[in-house]
């Protein structure tokens, strides 16, 4: 008798792991069909990214309508972040890494200057609405979202769904205002050529073996970033990889742009999926703040992108995208994409990454200290 309940309670546990695993599937092939829908429709309006931006679009519709939960494995992500790495990775070289070593003074004077900025609207954000100094700061911090948020996670005294709210709204604004800013008339594009959609004859027959190679070198270099612990580690990891190759010599194959649209709408698809539709609804009063701040700092970028040009003699495109706070991974897709400094681009980002990653958690330790002792004392 025993032994027949036992073998019951297994088969109802097999069934119900096999009902969601449909589940699951079905929500992956749908959030996959809108995906591709949002990218095909980009592509045919000639919008900028269009299968960053599409299937972004598209699953962030589809996922506030509320017809039915949308899932997209973090895997899939991770996968698209590989190979935009190793596509940035090949841009690097002995020459191009000279220059960026000599940048580094620029690099940390550029990004402690935003971070000054960040700082000050914080403040002005939380004189004007009930959101606490320290929340604010977390929330202004631009770039470097997941280890922001678990920082606020991890503090007390930090209101972590304003954080993720402010953060995952304005890297969508960030992520739609930028490219169409480097489309407009703003910015010249002599010289700039499209990435070609296919692999030439001549050079496909050693393509796949040598990517296959480069591939699987890429994936163990993302899981070497993640084991280390590095910043975005699935983008880093095969950026810091390919790049050593590429120093010594060892180049690999260059992607199609088909491949490259595939990683655009792996990414795309997760960034649509940040932004809940429960927490809009409860963080609906704070809508207007969070685009507003978004938009300001990619003005403040465009502003100190000015000064860049001027200082180094950029390109406007390269000095925009190295200093716009939306992520190495989206501007490095955008400037390969426009066959801008992707160097360049990326030593910017990166830098600032690295610069959050470890020099921003103890300097927002020390504000909530003093926060707290400030409170501490008005209350005595």
């Amino acid at each position: 008798m025993l032994a027949k309940r036992l073998w019951i309670q297994e088969e109802g546990f097999m069934m119900t792991n096999k009902y969601f695993e449909k589940k699951k599937l079905f929500q992956l092939i749908l959030t996959l069909i809108s995906a591709c829908i949002g990218g095909l429709v980009f592509t045919l309006m000639n919008w900028p990214i269009p299968w960053l931006l599409g299937s972004m679009t598209a699953v962030l519709v589809v996922n506030q309508l509320g017809w039915t939960k949308l899932y997209w494995p973090i895997a899939l992500r991770n996968t698209g972040l590989i190979i935009v790495g190793y596509s940035i990775g090949l841009t690097f070289t002995k020459q191009s890494l000279h220059l960026m070593i000599s940048q580094l003074p620029s690099m940390a004077f550029m990004t402690i200057l935003l971070l000054i900025i960040c700082a000050g609207m914080a403040f002005i954000i939380s004189r004007l609405t009930s959101i606490n100094f320290p929340t604010a700061l977390t929330s202004s911090i631009p770039g470097g979202l997941s280890q922001i948020i678990t920082f606020a996670e991890e503090t007390k005294g930090i209101d972590i769904t304003t954080v993720t709210f402010f953060q995952v709204t304005r890297l969508i604004v960030i992520i739609f205002a930028v490219p169409f800013l480097i489309f407009s008339p703003l910015f010249t594009k002599e010289g700039i050529q499209t990435i070609p959609d296919v692999i030439t004859e001549g050079t496909q027959s050693s393509f796949f073996p040598q990517f296959i190679l480069f591939a699987i070198f890429s994936i163990v270099m993302a899981f070497i970033g993640k084991k280390i612990k590095l910043p975005t580690a699935y983008l880093l990891g095969p950026i810091l990889g390919i790049a050593i190759l590429n120093v010594f010599g060892i180049s690999g194959p260059s992607l199609p742009g088909s491949i490259l649209d595939v990683s655009q709408l792996l990414i795309g698809g997760y960034i649509g999926l940040l932004l809940k539709p429960e927490k809009l609804k409860r963080k609906a009063s704070m809508i207007p703040i969070a685009l507003i701040s978004g938009m300001m700092l990619v003005g403040i970028a465009l502003g100190l992108s000015f000064l860049l040009i001027h200082l180094y003699h950029f390109s406007p495109i390269t000095s925009f995208l190295s200093l716009a706070p939306g992520g190495a991974d989206q501007m490095g897709i955008i400037g390969h994409e426009l066959e801008a400094d992707v160097t360049m681009i990326t030593g910017y980002q990166l830098f600032r990454i690295l610069f959050i990653f470890f020099a921003v958690p103890p300097l927002l330790k020390w504000v909530m200290r003093f926060h707290m002792n400030k409170e501490a004392l008005k209350h005595e």
